[in-house]
């Protein structure tokens, strides 16, 4: 990619970013790199290893990844080179953004594809008839599901698709949250992805907590003692700007108190604060939605049974401010990076930990504080409440008195992380190079 190196004195030039990616992130609003983009960026742009990092959600990760990707894309070269997989429409929406608005200046195409939606516009992106003029896409973003197919026959039939969206001329593979996507079953659409990419790919895999299955998958997929970030505790752990409050309590009791504690978090109905509220089953969220709105707040419900332009326009009104209250499934935990959430609540405690820790990085978000409360119920949840004592612990938060008496026991796990075939990045980071392009008359 042929990209003139900007004044060294700029945050982000002095990791190596070029000038024409820099003036993208200034349009997004992102002027002074993170601790991850700060550790993950040098490594990725001077070094062809495969990279594990885990960080907190809200940490800037996409830019982490984003930046060295486009940099090291051809905008000459019709065939995609780079590929990052998401878990759910949302979180592949925010990726693509980032990264189309980061890359358009140097030239570079961006598709984005994910189920739901009709194909067709999305194989005129991979090809470039709809890209804005930039031509076939260099990268795509998109879940595993829908890029399977894409990637294998059309609608059933033996017929294959334009050579624009074959992978064997991907280089470098991103998988982010690749917990979630193994949540929800993906594992065999991501394994059949990656293998049909370069053997000699550079791979880099992202999230925020680390389960023993991603464990698993991560041997499979990145090279031998690929290097590792950790920003914050590599336990599970939440975001330290989050303010966490646990309430105990019944189910029956949710919703009586569900509107007080709204009030306490953003004031009354109308006030401009906006909050998530997060449920845990699909037949819940309308439910809550229509209690809500019977209380005078502008609710709006994302969950699995919706459509995706349902959910899609649910999503734009809670992020243009138009909808206060956004009540979602955990289908929307991951991937919503919506700037200055005030609060969430979570209504029914998530089936893990992990997903917990998720849910409240929804708030307090590219360093801003947020808060969030969260009702728990010894009778469904308190085979959790050990993991949650420990999270709460960790961030320095109360943990209520309620809480303990149903006991602190946290079930062993494996060793954490990667055993010891990894190699860590942390302040000892190599440092950033300086980096040469090639003028634009070559």
């Amino acid at each position: 990619m042929n990209s003139a190196m900007s004044d060294v004195s700029h945050p982000f030039a002095s990791l190596g970013v070029p000038t024409d990616m820099i003036r993208g992130l200034e349009e997004l609003g992102i002027v002074t790199p993170t601790e991850v983009q700060r550790k993950v960026i040098p490594f990725l742009l001077n070094n062809g290893g495969d990279l594990i990092a885990q960080a907190q959600t809200g940490t800037g990760k996409t830019a982490a990844f984003g930046l060295p990707l486009l940099k090291k894309m051809d905008p000459t070269y019709s065939q995609i080179q780079g590929l990052v997989l998401a878990p759910t429409r949302e979180l592949a929406v925010q990726i693509a953004g980032v990264l189309a608005d980061a890359g358009r200046p140097a030239g570079l195409g961006v598709a984005l594809c994910y189920g739901g939606v009709p194909k067709g516009p999305q194989v005129a992106a991979l090809q470039g008839r709809n890209n804005d003029g930039l031509g076939p896409a260099a990268v795509v973003v998109g879940t595993p599901g829908r890029l399977q197919d894409l990637c294998g026959t059309a609608d059933g039939s033996q017929n294959p698709h334009p050579p624009a969206l074959l992978l064997s001329s991907t280089s470098f593979l991103v998988l982010d949250e690749a917990d979630r996507m193994l949540d929800l079953g993906f594992e065999p659409h991501v394994r059949a992805i990656a293998t049909a990419t370069r053997a000699d790919r550079q791979t880099a895999m992202f999230s925020a907590t680390w389960p023993s299955a991603v464990r698993s998958l991560a041997a499979d997929f990145l090279a031998p003692s690929p290097a590792r970030v950790v920003v914050g505790s590599a336990d599970l752990a939440a975001s330290h700007s989050v303010e966490q409050r646990v309430e105990v309590l019944e189910p029956r009791a949710r919703d009586a108190r569900i509107d007080p504690v709204l009030r306490s978090l953003v004031g009354r109905p109308g006030s401009g604060e906006r909050a998530i509220v997060f449920v845990l089953y699909k037949k819940e969220a309308p439910r809550v939605e229509s209690m809500l709105e019977r209380n005078g707040w502008k609710a709006a419900a994302v969950h699995g049974d919706a459509p995706q332009s349902a959910r899609s326009a649910a999503v734009d009104a809670f992020r243009a401010g138009k909808t206060q209250v956004l009540v979602a499934t955990d289908v929307a935990a991951r991937g919503l990076d919506i700037p200055d959430v005030a609060a969430v609540i979570n209504y029914s405690f998530p089936l893990t930990t992990e997903d917990y820790v998720h849910r409240i990085g929804r708030t307090g978000r590219a360093g801003k504080t947020g808060k969030a409360h969260t009702f728990f119920s010894g009778a469904t949840d308190r085979g959790r409440a050990g993991e949650l004592v420990n999270v709460l612990r960790e961030a320095g938060q109360e943990v209520p008195a309620e809480l303990l008496k149903f006991g602190t026991t946290v079930k062993k796990k494996e060793s954490k992380l990667y055993g010891s075939h990894f190699k860590d990045i942390g302040e000892g980071a190599p440092k950033a190079t300086k980096v040469t392009f090639d003028s634009d008359d070559e």
